[in-house]
C-alpha cells in the first residue's frame, strides 16, 4: 500500500470511528491544514453547506472572514427534527435541522449576506434551459454561483434512485469547460458534474426555482463584521427561545418523549414495533448529528468557533458561553454513538462506508463505489435491525435528548442575557 493509500485509510477509519469531519480527521493525521487549488479557485473546505459555500467564494475573492463568522452572521444554530417514514422502500430517515433556518436557504442566504454587507443577486427561474444559460454565462464571465442540486441528480453522492427528488444543500460552481461544470463541494479537489446532470439536478425540485446566488465584491470591516455578528447572535437567541416544537429548542424536548411515548402515532415504540427502518433512522441519526455527515453534523462546535472570535471584536464575555456549547457538542456526539455504536458489526460496517463515500469525494473530487454496498447493506438491517434491547436503547436516548435540551436552553438564555 502506498503512503498516499495509508493516509487515505487512515483518515477514514478515524471518520468512522470518531465522527470528525474529513478536514478535521485529515488535520488531527497530518497536521497543517490543506491549501490546494484548481487553477485561479483555492479550496477552503468548510463544515455547513451555506456558511461554507459564502465564506469559499468570500475566500477566493480576498475576503478574509472564515466560516465560523459567517454561520454566526446567518443567526447561528437551529433545531429542528423530522422522522419520515417512506411507504414506497418501507425506510425511515430521521432529518435533524442545526442551523438558523435550516428549511428556508433562499431567506437565510439574504439575511446572511444582507448582514455582512454583500451585494448580491438571486435568479430564480422555472425553466431548467433559461437556468442552465444564465448559470453558463456567469461562469464564462469569471463569476462564482451558489446552486442548490437535487443530492441523486447531481450524482456524485451514490444515492440509490428511491431518493431522487429529496432536495440537496448548496455548492459552489466556479468554472465549467466543454465537458462539464467544476463543483466546490466543502472538498480539497474539484467535483466535475456533466452539464445536463447539473441541470437536471438543479431543476429537480421545483420548489428551488433553479435558485442561483451570484456574490458581488464588498468589503467587509471590522465594524460591519461586528455588527453582523451582533445581529445574528440576537437573531439565534430569539429564534431558539420561541416556542416552535418543530423549528426551535422545544423540538429536542419533543423527540426525547416520542422516543418513550407509547401512544403517539409518531412516537418511536410504535413507528418501529416490528423493527423495520429503525437502523435506517439510527444511521441517519448518527449522519446527521455527526460532522461526518453531508450537512456537516450538529455544528455547535461551529458556532462555539463564532463565539469565540465575537468576543473580541463584541468586546463581550462569550468565551466562557464558547466552552458550554463545545461541550453541548460533546453531548450531541455521545447521542450519535448510542444510537449507532460501532461495537455493532453492521453499524460499523455502515460507519466505514460512510467515511470512505466521504473522503474519496472531499480529498480527490470522486464519488467512491462505496454506496451500493452501503444503501444495500441499510436495506438489510432495515429488515432484521441488529439492536438486541430496543427499549432500553429508546430509554437512553430520550435521557440524552432531555439533557440536551436543558443545556441548550440554559445556554441560549445566557445568550439572550449577553446580547439583548
Amino acid at each position: 500500500m502506498t503512503s498516499k493509500k495509508q493516509l487515505k485509510a487512515r483518515i477514514r477509519a478515524r471518520m468512522a470511528k470518531t465522527g470528525e469531519s474529513y478536514t478535521a480527521a485529515r488535520r488531527h493525521l497530518v497536521g497543517g491544514p490543506e491549501r490546494p487549488a484548481d487553477g485561479s479557485w483555492a479550496f477552503h473546505g468548510g463544515r455547513e453547506p451555506g456558511s461554507a459555500a459564502i465564506a469559499n467564494v468570500l475566500a477566493n475573492r480576498g475576503v478574509a472572514v472564515g466560516e465560523p463568522m459567517v454561520f454566526l452572521a446567518g443567526g447561528g444554530l437551529g433545531a429542528g427534527y423530522i422522522l419520515w417514514e417512506f411507504k414506497h422502500d418501507d425506510s425511515r430517515h430521521v432529518t435533524l435541522g442545526f442551523r438558523n433556518q435550516w428549511q428556508y436557504h433562499d431567506r437565510w442566504m439574504a439575511k446572511t449576506l444582507d448582514r455582512l454587507g454583500v451585494p448580491f443577486t438571486a435568479h430564480t427561474t422555472s425553466g431548467a434551459r433559461g437556468a442552465a444559460k444564465l448559470l453558463a454565462g456567469e461562469l464564462d464571465a469569471g463569476r462564482p454561483c451558489i446552486v442548490l442540486p437535487d443530492r441523486y441528480r447531481v450524482g456524485y453522492w451514490g444515492f440509490p434512485a428511491s431518493m431522487d427528488g429529496y432536495g440537496g444543500h448548496p455548492v459552489v460552481a466556479y468554472r465549467r469547460d466543454e465537458t462539464g461544470v467544476l463543483v466546490d463541494d466543502r472538498g480539497a479537489a474539484p467535483i466535475r458534474v456533466p452539464h445536463e446532470r447539473m441541470d437536471a439536478a438543479r431543476a429537480r425540485v421545483s420548489s428551488y426555482k433553479n435558485v442561483t446566488h451570484v456574490l458581488e465584491p464588498a468589503e467587509i470591516g471590522p465594524e460591519r463584521l461586528a455588527s453582523a455578528a451582533l445581529e445574528g447572535l440576537r437573531d439565534a437567541a430569539e429564534h431558539l427561545g420561541s416556542p416552535s416544537d418543530s423549528f426551535s429548542l422545544p423540538a429536542w424536548r419533543k423527540w426525547s418523549r416520542l422516543l418513550v411515548d407509547t401512544r403517539n402515532a409518531k412516537a418511536w415504540p410504535k413507528v418501529f414495533a416490528d423493527g423495520r427502518g429503525l437502523s435506517g433512522a439510527l444511521l441517519s441519526l448518527w449522519e446527521g448529528a455527526e460532522p461526518v455527515g453531508m450537512d456537516g453534523g450538529n455544528l455547535r462546535d461551529l458556532f462555539a468557533d463564532g463565539l469565540a472570535e465575537a468576543a473580541g471584536l463584541l468586546d463581550l464575555p462569550l468565551d466562557g458561553l464558547a466552552a458550554e456549547f463545545r461541550r453541548i457538542h460533546g453531548l450531541w456526539h455521545g447521542l450519535a454513538e448510542a444510537a449507532f455504536p460501532q461495537d455493532v458489526p453492521e453499524f460499523a460496517r455502515m460507519r466505514e462506508l460512510t467515511a470512505a463515500i466521504r473522503e474519496s469525494l472531499l480529498s480527490e473530487g470522486a464519488p467512491g463505489e462505496e454506496g451500493a454496498e452501503l444503501w444495500a447493506l441499510r436495506a438489510e438491517v432495515d429488515r432484521t435491525p441488529p439492536v438486541k434491547d430496543v427499549e432500553a436503547l429508546f430509554a437512553e436516548l430520550s435521557g440524552r435528548l432531555a439533557e440536551i435540551h436543558r443545556a441548550e436552553t440554559e445556554a441560549i438564555g445566557t445568550l439572550r442575557d449577553l446580547v439583548s
